[in-house]
């Protein structure tokens, strides 16, 4: 049996995923990027191998993705996220919905990508300015009000009143905005629901720059946030699609352009 992997190399997280001959996922791994992008995508490609049994020489291509993808030597080719977001969104849903328009929200950036009927890339739009719209505020914000971030969904729905006004588009002010929020008596529950939809505005100003068509798909560890995807659901006026494992899409997609890139050389 020969295998594929896709690494995907972003500034909070490596996202490995590999899949057999048949494109199936066989297995996947996220670790912490840290402060040495190469040594520890090795070491996690490495873990991931032997937790699945798979020799070195069953791996036969690796595509690269993601910030530090030219980072990784070992790898056969090295492609931009957007390319292996947009593959492996459409093969994630394969059979589900037929997806136009991607909203990816990583640790330090968020996109929109918007696709033709082949499920080739038309357009996209970035916001890597400023860290409000994206999973690391998210870890801000949680720390701050002292809960996990894995609990931000539960709050988010306990929420009664209208969502507080969260108005500063930058990480360091908005989370000074939030502090002012606390020091008013306001609760957590309302302060999350705020939070959500604060960054449900930005993604909307994003995806329309690129232009709203279904299916929308959702990915990124943010996805996994119940209550974000509310929000963004209720500001879009459409229900959105959530992947099984929305961390690792752009890794599936990269493992999936190393399976077909192979085929080809041995074909050609």
């Amino acid at each position: 049996m020969q295998y594929f992997a896709g690494i995907d190399i972003g500034s909070t997280a490596i996202k490995i995923a590999i899949i057999d001959e048949d494109k199936n996922l066989v297995g996947q791994k996220i670790s912490a990027s840290g402060s040495m992008f190469y040594k520890y995508a090795q070491e996690a490609l490495a873990e991931l191998l032997n937790s699945l049994g798979i020799k070195d020489d069953e791996l036969v291509y690796i595509v690269a993705t993601g910030y530090g993808r030219k980072l990784f030597k070992e790898a056969n080719e090295k492609i931009s996220e957007i390319t292996a977001n947009a593959i492996g969104a459409r093969a994630a849903a394969k059979g589900e919905c037929d997806i136009k328009t991607i909203i990816n929200i990583g640790g330090q950036d968020s996109k929109a990508i918007s696709l033709d009927n082949e499920g080739n890339v038309i357009n996209f739009a970035m916001n890597d300015r400023c860290a409000a719209g994206t999973g690391k505020f998210l870890d801000v914000v949680a720390m701050n009000l002292e809960i996990g971030v894995d609990e931000l969904g539960k709050y988010h729905f306990m929420s009664k009143g209208t969502p507080l006004s969260i108005n500063s588009t930058c990480a360091v002010f908005a989370e000074s905005e939030i502090i002012g929020l606390l020091g008013n008596n306001h609760s957590i529950e309302d302060i999350v629901a705020g939070v959500h939809y604060s960054i449900a505005k930005r993604i909307i100003k994003l995806v329309k720059r690129v232009g709203i068509k279904e299916a929308i798909y959702f990915d990124g560890g943010p996805a996994l946030n119940e209550g974000l995807v509310n929000a963004i659901e209720n500001e879009l006026s459409k229900e959105i699609y959530i992947p099984k494992h929305p961390q690792i899409t752009t890794a599936f997609g990269a493992a999936i352009l190393a399976s077909e890139s192979y085929s080809y050389l041995q074909n050609s």
